[in-house]
């Protein structure tokens, strides 16, 4: 039952963050402002939150958070960064790079785990985290004999690193200050709506603003809104229940989730590379799960032997 309880939660949390990626791009490309679009699906989110934390009674408790307070506002500041550090990168520099820089949070979650927490990672857990890697990069087209390094490279870096920091923050919320999930959910795109305000206003970017090329716009940027809620909702629990480096494994699927989408909804090709792309995240997947099996019945065995 608990194993069946965790497919579904991350399953959840990696069908909302593809969505919300798929919307997202059909924003950016409508409004011609990555701030703009990021404005709209936030502030649907914003009301998509409230009335969850209205339902549930829990609305008042969002000025009651004492210590944890200046840490949730953390954690929404490194939520910005993420999205603008990125931006700045594919603004100097090419999407194949972005792309394949922007996945190394995956490696630095393991490597925090290992040299800051001092928890063990097998070599079958790197084997299979790295094979899953490139397995996402196939999927996501990457040209490696394109790709090309220049100083602009470094937002990318750190992108990932702030994606990897706002994890074990996070984490940190939760364990530590026993801070509500559904608390940090608000404060975080609260302060990430501000910014993407500010920043909005500041560049003009909702000044005649133009709908009229994507049909559907609002219903559009309202799924969008509501797929941010649910990654908040699915993620941060999945966050609470596993250790970091583990969620960020199961994210690697998420590509490909997005690529049947696009292929079923948005009319993509699906290529032969993009098929080994799956299949070698699969493969990667598999290692790592073949890994545990040996591992839980050596622990269980030391256990009978106490």
């Amino acid at each position: 039952m608990k194993t069946g309880k965790t497919i579904g939660m991350m399953a959840g949390m990696i069908l909302a963050w593809s969505v919300y990626y798929t919307v997202s791009k059909l924003m950016v490309d409508a409004t011609g402002s990555a701030y703009a679009a990021g404005f709209l699906l936030r502030s649907f989110a914003l009301v998509f939150l409230t009335v969850q934390l209205l339902a549930d009674g829990s609305f008042r408790r969002l000025l009651r958070q004492g210590r944890a307070t200046g840490l949730l506002l953390l954690i929404g500041c490194f939520g910005f960064l993420l999205d603008l550090f990125a931006n700045l990168g594919y603004a100097g520099g090419s999407l194949s790079t972005g792309t394949a820089l922007l996945k190394t949070d995956v490696l630095m979650v393991n490597l925090v785990t290992v040299l800051v927490l001092g928890k063990r990672l097998y070599a079958a857990d790197w084997l299979g985290t790295g094979v899953m890697l490139l397995g996402v990069l196939l999927v996501l087209g990457v040209d490696f004999s394109g790709l090309r390094f220049s100083p602009t490279d470094l937002f990318f870096l750190a992108s990932a690193a702030c994606v990897t920091a706002n994890a074990f923050l996070i984490k940190r919320a939760q364990t530590q200050y026993r801070a509500e999930t559904d608390m940090i959910s608000y404060y975080n795109n609260f302060v990430v709506l501000a910014l993407f305000a500010a920043c909005t206003l500041a560049r003009g970017d909702l000044k005649g603003l133009d709908t009229g090329g994507l049909p559907g716009f609002w219903p559009l940027a309202a799924l969008g809104g509501l797929a941010q809620t649910l990654i908040y909702f699915f993620y941060y629990r999945n966050l609470k229940a596993h250790e970091v480096w583990v969620v960020k494994l199961w994210l690697l699927l998420m590509p490909v989730v997005s690529c049947g989408i696009g292929v079923v909804f948005l009319r993509e090709e699906l290529t032969a590379m993009k098929l080994i792309g799956v299949a070698v995240v699969l493969l990667g997947a598999g290692i790592i799960l073949l890994r545990g099996k040996p591992h839980r019945e050596k622990t269980a065995l030391q256990e009978e032997n106490l």
